[in-house]
């Protein structure tokens, strides 16, 4: 009986032992599960403020924004131009450059990325995106195995730099709407586009920088800033951009919130519309920078969340301006306006001629305080008989190219060093083809500068030139630049290895990751 008993027992404890590792063996497998997303799920939410009518990521910058899509090359925290798609490169002559592509890269639907189906996407580019395909100067590509060889048109030392932009990104052509359901490289891929509302993503589980922490990702658009601070503080949003900084107080004593403000490489500026008369005229432009009280700006406007501007590039840059900011001075700007010829009549009104000194300023709220801005300046003017008329429009880009006799100034707002070089900022905002030159600026010297820029590879030949370009742009004052802002952003404290990137690119990361 006692005999029994102890089989029975022998027979019990085996098997324990063979449930018991059963059971571990299911813990370890269930572990590995979680590890790759079939575990428990882990979903953000961001609200951005610009809305994206498309997310082609040729047409759109949310491609890369969100994750979506990739370019050849990136820059790091340093602004330093590192390896993505392409795992190295090399520039064989003047115009040749040859790029080799990581082999283990698939696109969404698992299609291996080789030099052929980057040349097409090149290809699609350079005739969807005319301004992109003229800064990019390629005249030929030639695809072979996990190499593409591209020659430009001239000799173009900023080639590479040039290939960050967003719009450079990879991705496949032989798919219908691209528009709404792009297919590309990315750590996620598109679920559902909603024009101007949102986007939803989901991880892509092969991507070749091993899958993203997150399995599900919305980002919503809302041009309104105290909305998206509103939702933030609601949980409705795990990250908020560009919160205007008068809504940062709740935010900045909630226990579970934070707000990251980061210097950018952004520059907040006036933009002066050279085909009207009265501003063809530098000192009217003088003395209206001259209403500008920078200081005030970055301590009432910004909440100090910004540096007073002294030019187009941020003064951590070798190439910036050294000199200090124009300081405000009303009484020397009615001076400016008077030796343009302009008088006070008899209602305090700035007239020459008969007519009224009356401009139009036209701004826009998708980055909140460009309106407050523009209305501080409105009232400085009215103080010295100068009449400005505030119109606030939806698409500032779109108003300033297709409406360009209907505005005399503008608020304006970008990005002027985005790969560490002033280069793609003088070529866009000042040669009279730039694709961000809507205010038709066109300065003879400048232009002969930036040509000669175009050609210099030497780092500080680059830096010499870009100083004396700069100095022109002071001294001819074809906007008027206010003050580098920093980026804004709201944070809940449960998104983790994450933070806001001055270059303002890769919002939506693999390595990002929520508690």
């Amino acid at each position: 009986m006692i005999r029994n008993k102890a089989i029975i027992l022998s027979l019990f404890t085996v098997l324990l032992i063979f449930v018991t590792g059963c059971n571990q063996s299911e813990s370890t497998s269930q572990s590995q599960n979680d590890s790759v997303g079939e575990g428990e799920e882990k979903s953000l939410t961001m609200l951005f403020s610009f809305a994206s009518t498309t997310i082609d990521p040729h047409q759109d910058w949310m491609g890369v924004r969100a994750g979506i899509a990739e370019t050849l090359v990136k820059v790091d925290e340093d602004l330093e131009i590192k390896p993505w798609l392409a795992e190295s490169w090399e520039q064989n002559d003047e115009r040749t450059w040859t790029f080799t592509i990581r082999k283990d890269v698939t696109f969404h639907d698992g299609t291996a990325v080789d030099a052929e189906a980057v040349k097409t996407s090149f290809e699609r580019l350079l005739e969807v995106n005319g301004t992109l395909g003229s800064n990019l100067k390629i005249a030929s590509m030639e695809a072979s195995g996990q190499e593409i060889t591209f020659t430009t048109t001239e000799e173009y030392p900023a080639f590479v730099s040039e290939l960050v932009h967003p719009n450079a990104s990879i991705i496949k052509v032989d798919v219908e709407n691209i528009s709404e359901q792009p297919i590309a490289t990315g750590p996620f891929q598109v679920v559902e586009f909603t024009s101007e509302t949102e986007i939803k993503l989901e991880r892509y589980v092969d991507y070749w920088d091993g899958a993203a922490n997150i399995n599900d990702v919305t980002i919503k658009f809302n041009s309104d800033g105290n909305v998206r601070a509103l939702a933030l503080q609601s949980g409705e949003a795990d990250i908020a951009y560009h919160l205007p900084p008068e809504a940062l107080d709740p935010i900045e004593t909630s226990e579970n919130l934070l707000v990251e403000s980061v210097s950018s490489l952004r520059a907040h500026f006036i933009l002066y519309n050279a085909a009207k008369p009265a501003l063809q005229d530098v000192n009217v432009r003088k003395a209206i920078d001259l209403l500008l009280n920078r200081p005030i700006a970055v301590s009432e406007i910004m909440n100090g969340h910004a540096t007073a501007a002294n030019g187009p590039f941020n003064p951590n840059f070798a190439f910036a301006s050294e000199e200090e900011p124009e300081q405000y001075n009303p009484a020397q700007a009615e001076a400016f306006l008077k030796e343009a010829g302009f008088e006070k009549n008899e209602n305090g009104k700035l007239e020459k001629d008969g007519e009224v000194l009356t401009l139009t300023l036209a701004t826009f709220q998708g980055r909140p305080e460009l309106p407050l801005m523009a209305q501080y300046l409105q009232a400085e003017a009215a103080n010295i008989g100068l009449e400005l008329n505030i119109i606030t429009v939806e698409n500032i880009d779109s108003y300033l190219w297709d409406q360009q006799d209907e505005w005399d100034i503008a608020t304006y707002s970008i990005l002027t060093a985005p790969r560490g070089d002033g280069g793609y900022f003088l070529n866009v905002a000042y040669l009279p083809e730039g694709s961000l030159n809507p205010g038709q600026i066109n300065i003879p010297e400048l232009n002969e500068l930036i040509q000669q820029l175009n050609v210099t590879a030497d780092v500080d030949e680059r830096v010499a030139l870009q100083k004396q370009a700069v100095e022109i742009i002071q001294e001819d004052v074809p906007q008027s630049f206010i003050l580098y802002p920093h980026i804004i952003v709201g944070v809940n404290e449960r998104v983790k290895n994450w933070s806001p990137g001055t270059e303002e690119y890769y919002l939506i990361t693999n390595k990002m990751d929520v508690e």
